[in-house]
């Protein structure tokens, strides 16, 4: 999977903010020495982030970043697509592009099967909001769709 450290920190950030921004604007200062991050990068992940729509910054004294939307409304594949992250875990570029990983040009004989992965990646982050992550429940919900999956299976 290509989920560079730009992704994790995005989530990692957001994730902070969406514990200790309930109630108040969060200065990234604050951020970056709880979650030891560069604040120049965090800096260049919350223009993204704003842009995307996925925060709002607060100027004057007292300023910082509140999340745009509630924790249970903002997913993680969001967070990660916002700061130009793909999902994916192919070498290649991916269904849109007819250029394969191969020195020929072609797509390599498992080209199908890493595809299929970022896919389920994506719908695995796509599924999991910040409140799951802050409440340390990520996956719950995708874990009792597949329970009730084998159950109809069984």
């Amino acid at each position: 999977m290509r989920l560079s450290t730009k992704g994790r920190y995005a989530v990692m950030a957001m994730a902070d903010l969406a514990r200790n921004g309930a109630d108040r604007a969060v200065s990234l200062a604050e951020i970056a020495a709880r979650q030891e991050i560069s604040l120049s990068y965090l800096e260049q992940l919350f223009a993204r982030l704003r842009k995307g729509g996925l925060v709002k910054s607060v100027r004057g004294p007292g300023g910082g970043y509140r999340l745009a939307r509630a924790p249970g409304m903002t997913m993680v594949a969001e967070i990660v697509l916002a700061v130009d992250e793909p999902i994916r875990a192919t070498r290649c570029g991916g269904e849109a592009s007819p250029k394969g990983c191969m020195v020929a040009g072609e797509r390599c004989i498992t080209h199908h099967l890493w595809e299929d992965l970022g896919q389920e990646i994506h719908r695995y982050l796509a599924s999991v909001s910040l409140e799951d992550v802050i409440e340390r429940r990520p996956g719950q919900a995708r874990m009792g769709v597949a329970a009730s999956g084998m159950e109809a299976a069984a």
